[in-house]
């Protein structure tokens, strides 16, 4: 039993099957793309083990076809099972063995990049500095302690909890926040106007607002703007219900459990043990035309735990590369010259395509090489 297991994740018709099946993932899911969006059609086709088929009216969802992490992870199976099986390690062998374990490295640097890779965005003004930078696609509430002076304590739920709409239980904070009503994608009217709607809060910003749901955007010129409905609870009785949303900016402050606290629906954060500050931001147009020449940003590096202090030029193609984050100069505000956007890339895997390949070009170097050179020997020996 066990060597017919073996003998099916080492077989050929596995390989031409992943493959086949890695075709077809590609083409559907690059099509997908057109209606469902990009990251919606990554998520649904390329990151997950089974795709699934809902039928209209029905909450049932049948799946229909393997994802991108099943039909890699049988591949790199399969991969890995001939390696062990069918290769004798010694010197004859050697190109075949850099060439496979070359491809196998390949499979789980993707697999890595796929879970651990996060792309953000910092927006800088001439002489402003930041520690963190902030998601384009996903947002959360922030929860900010404003009890005590000084320094601020800041607690942020995940906008994938908002939606569950039930109450989040905050071990740091003595409530817990209870979710009324959630709307991935909305609009916000004033009341009073003749746009329709009606206001569900009874504190706050959202006591003059009313909310319209939107359908959810796919888009990539345009983005989901949720808002949520949320009521703090404490054993002392409940704060009220507030409307946060991401297009109201400013903080609302509340007191609950005998303390002062902020509410706010901002982009993801991640914060960085260091300080970017933009000292200048150039942007240069060909003479008599619009046309970009050139944009960079003259930025200032400040680390108070290593202290390190010092200026970096980055622009197009000469990134900064530091604590593991590379800082890409990506736009600028057309509105203001003297506001510059750099993208922010974590990606603890991006060595790997970079190893594999030279040893998938190592391996078939030495694979040919080595028949070359027995076929001058039988050419001479003749």
């Amino acid at each position: 039993m066990a060597d017919r297991i073996l003998s099916f994740f080492c077989s050929l018709r596995l390989t031409v099957v992943c493959l086949v099946a890695a075709l077809i993932l590609v083409f559907v899911g690059t099509m997908a793309q057109v209606h469902e969006g990009l990251y919606a059609a990554q998520n649904r086709y390329f990151r997950s083990m089974l795709i699934y088929w809902s039928p209209q009216g029905f909450p049932l969802r049948i799946p229909v076809f393997p994802g991108g992490y099943l039909v890699g992870g049988l591949l790199l199976i399969n991969l890995t099972a001939s390696y062990m099986r069918r290769f004798s390690f010694n010197r004859d062998t050697i190109g075949q063995q850099l060439t496979h374990g070359g491809i196998v490295l390949l499979l789980v640097g993707q697999f890595a990049t796929d879970s651990l890779q996060v792309e953000s965005h910092m927006r800088l003004s001439e002489g402003e500095a930041k520690n963190y930078s902030e998601d384009g696609s996903k947002f959360e509430l922030a929860l900010i302690d404003a009890t005590q002076g000084g320094s601020e304590k800041v607690v942020a739920i995940p906008e994938n909890l908002l939606a569950r709409q039930k109450e989040i239980q905050i071990p740091s904070l003595p409530f817990a926040i209870k979710v009324n009503r959630y709307w991935r994608n909305s609009r916000l009217s004033q009341l009073g106007t003749n746009a329709p709607g009606a206001t569900e809060a009874s504190r706050g910003f959202g006591q003059s607002i009313a909310v319209r749901e939107l359908p959810a955007t796919v888009k990539m010129d345009e983005r989901n703007l949720p808002s949520v409905i949320v009521e703090p609870v404490s054993p002392q009785g409940k704060g009220g219900t507030w409307l946060a949303s991401s297009m109201l900016e400013d903080p609302q402050s509340f007191q609950v459990g005998g303390g002062t606290y902020q509410m706010v629906m901002r982009p993801a954060r991640y914060y960085n043990p260091f300080y970017i500050e933009l000292m200048k931001f150039s942007h240069d147009k060909y003479k008599g035309t619009e046309i970009p020449k050139n944009f960079s940003s003259r930025v200032r590096l400040l680390n108070k735990a290593s202290g390190e202090d010092r200026e970096v030029l980055i622009y197009m193609n000469n990134p900064l590369r530091y604590g593991g984050k590379t800082f890409y100069q990506s736009g600028y505000d057309e509105n203001n010259p003297k506001v510059t956007i750099l993208q922010v890339v974590r990606n603890p895997g991006w060595l790997t395509p970079y190893v594999s390949c030279a040893l998938v070009s190592a391996g078939l170097l030495i694979q040919f090489m080595s028949h070359l050179v027995g076929f001058i020997k039988q050419r001479k020996s003749a």
